[in-house]
């Protein structure tokens, strides 16, 4: 069966998209759009899942949920293709990155993002959380300062799931010329030809 990916636009499903490429799985695209006011997402997704959420895939009659757990189902599915490195320190970098995004970048980003639509409500809060970014992105800077992908020396499903804190840091959260160890492990996976063509399929994405 071919999967089927609910895919909200500009959000966490994208590096779902890039990941099936990635690993040359047949899939089906269903496409949300956002509330052009509120930008939440649409009361459809409800039908899917009652949390509503994307990204969530359906496959062999189950519905799953949570990004990271889609990653770790879909490289299972694909024979273990973009897993953990074989080596041990390889291993941890790899298990400590694919939930270091959501459990560490993504907290603070999501921060970020509600004061800017504060207005001058947020400004009290505007750099303290953006100083948490800064110090996240100074350490992540360090951390590739001696390998090209966050697990060690070739792309992983690790370097997957960083993919949308680091785009949105670089979009709305100070990460700039003094990082240039992530802007060039950003320029690295975009010019991927699957991450491409993920975009192409996906429509348009605001952090690319």
């Amino acid at each position: 069966m071919t999967i089927i990916v609910h895919h909200l636009e500009n959000s966490r499903s994208q590096r779902i998209l890039w990941l099936l490429e990635e690993l040359a799985l047949p899939y089906e695209i269903k496409r949300y759009e956002r509330h052009p006011k509120t930008q939440r997402a649409p009361d459809s997704l409800k039908a899917i899942h009652p949390l509503g959420k994307s990204p969530m895939i359906e496959d062999d009659g189950q519905v799953i949920i949570e990004t990271a757990a889609i990653v770790e189902y879909l490289v299972t599915k694909a024979g273990g293709t973009l897993g953990a490195p074989e080596d041990k320190t390889g291993a941890q970098l790899y298990t400590q990155y694919l939930h270091f995004a959501e459990g560490s970048m993504m907290p603070p980003l999501f921060g970020a993002l509600v004061i800017n639509r504060l207005g001058f409500l947020g400004w009290p809060a505007k750099k303290p959380i953006l100083g948490m970014v800064e110090e996240l992105l100074a350490w992540l800077e360090t951390e590739l300062a001696s390998r090209p992908y966050f697990a060690g020396g070739e792309l992983t499903a690790a370097d997957v799931m960083m993919s949308f804190p680091l785009e949105a840091s670089q979009s709305r959260a100070g990460l700039d010329d003094r990082f240039p160890n992530l802007q060039a492990w950003l320029k690295r996976i975009h010019d991927r030809p699957q991450y491409q063509t993920a975009l192409e399929k996906g429509g348009p994405y605001a952090y690319a």
